[in-house]
């Protein structure tokens, strides 16, 4: 139990750049799917205990969930690429500040989030269009999500400090406990108990809240410069501009991003519940799909942050080539047997035949299109390493929230079927990869690159 507690955080700025990656990336790859199997699970469970009206109500909220998970993740990108400027120009102090600011920065919005979101439950179902037959399960479902959201937003933010330093391992075993206790939850508050859509939210809330406690024992029992000590808490106001600099930029591209997939949502509502049904079960497996493209766009922006905070270029930009290759070949291995295979994968959600339809049409229709993901997503890791999170702000959301919302408006006036949503998000795609690739390319983002630079001493 002792050396569970001893450091793992990774000096990326010396040995081989491809070891880095991977064994960064990995820990976060097996995480981020213990984290999509919180809402997975949940999906699979009420979709074969309770029918497929609960499965649509559980999945139609998604956008909504990824909304302020997005939000949340694009913040902690901030703190985490300041922390890891810091760390690799060996800068202790202000590794020690970042860290307790970010730390009551979190405290503050979990309280703030958690009212904004009991709130507005009611207004965001409506502004999805949810149907009479769903409406009431979903409702229940985010009602209980947001009053527990505390605990997702803590080991998020605490998981990017680890992360930050190199340490992904650690998040990754804190996921493996709560995605497993969210399993066994689901099973006994759905099949035994029989609380239905009440039960997995409740499951899952208990599984984030234990994952949060874990990473604030690691945090607090560490005996670095990255440690948590209670009585050093307090906001540093510099250090929170350069934190949200960062972070905001990243936190709204993220979360309006999210945000506009629920009116995506909204088009795909229209088409009754099996068709939603479908959505939410091609949603489940398109997000494993993504996974090692996002996983290695994080490790990117963590090996650029510290290598540019150690003003070394050269091995910073060959590690995003490299993450970039690595990405290609594997998103490329892993779409063809999921569009091979789309009828027994979507079967796991709902056997409905209608449900299959759709789910499978979804699958086999976008999973070519998951190598245009690549291009934006690590480049747009690499650049945020480097400190530039506004450009790629700019680019994704006039890519993924302006150009797909006016697609689809006009589209599915001319076009009665489920067709333009199909194809909403490869266009999308499309656009965002060729603009951050040339944005890449052109090199501006190097004037800016290195944060640690005009830091003060913290006061």
């Amino acid at each position: 139990m002792a050396s569970f507690f001893r450091r793992k955080d990774t000096n990326m700025t010396e040995g081989s750049i491809m070891w880095h990656l991977i064994a960064f990336a990995v820990p976060l790859l097996i995480g981020n799917i213990f984290q999509i199997l919180y809402n997975t699970v949940d999906s699979v469970v009420v979709g074969n205990f309770v029918g497929k009206e609960a499965l649509a109500a559980v999945g139609s909220v998604t956008p909504i969930i990824n909304t302020l998970i997005g939000f949340f993740l694009g913040l902690s990108t901030g703190a985490s690429v300041v922390i890891s400027q810091y760390y690799g120009a060996r800068d202790d102090k202000n590794v020690h500040e970042a860290v307790h600011t970010t730390m009551v920065m979190t405290l503050i919005l979990c309280a703030v989030f958690t009212f904004i979101g009991v709130v507005m439950v009611p207004y965001m179902l409506r502004l999805m269009s949810t149907p009479d037959d769903v409406l009431g399960g979903a409702a229940q479902y985010l009602r209980i999500y947001f009053y527990g959201v505390t605990g997702l937003m803590v080991y998020n933010m605490g998981a990017g400090i680890l992360r930050a330093v190199g340490d992904s391992r650690r998040p990754l075993y804190f996921l493996i406990v709560s995605a497993l206790t969210n399993t066994v939850l689901d099973l006994v508050f759905v099949v035994r108990c029989g609380w239905g859509i009440a039960g997995v939210a409740i499951a899952t809330v208990i599984a984030q809240c234990l994952s949060a406690a874990l990473v604030l024992i690691v945090l607090t029992r560490a005996t670095t410069s990255y440690s948590i000590i209670w009585n050093h808490m307090r906001l540093n106001a510099e250090m929170l501009r350069r934190i949200w600099k960062i972070g905001i930029p990243s936190a709204l591209q993220q979360a309006i991003t999210s945000f506009s997939n629920v009116f995506v949502q909204s088009y795909i509502n229209q088409f009754g519940s099996a068709c939603m049904a479908g959505w939410a079960s091609y949603s489940k497996i398109d997000q494993f799909v993504l996974l090692p493209m996002q996983s290695l766009a994080l490790s990117t922006t963590t090996f650029v942050g510290q290598n540019l905070g150690a003003n070394d270029l050269k091995r910073a930009r060959t590690g995003t080539n490299r993450a970039v290759v690595m990405s290609l070949v594997i998103t490329a291995f892993l779409a063809v047997p999921i569009m091979i295979f789309a009828g027994p994968l979507i079967s796991m959600f709902n056997a409905d035949p209608d449900v299959l339809r759709y789910g499978k049409m979804f699958v086999r229709m976008i999973s070519p299109f998951y190598l245009l993901c690549v291009i934006n997503q690590v480049y747009a890791g690499s650049l945020r390493g480097a400190g530039e999170a506004r450009t790629p702000m700019i680019i994704m959301l006039t890519s993924f929230v302006l150009f797909r919302q006016l697609y689809l408006f006009v589209t599915s006036k001319w076009i009665g079927t489920v067709l333009p949503v199909v194809f909403g998000y490869p266009v999308g795609w499309l656009l965002c990869s060729v603009a951050i690739f040339i944005y890449y390319k052109c090199g501006n983002w190097e004037k800016k690159r290195v944060v640690v630079n005009d830091v003060s001493p913290a006061k």
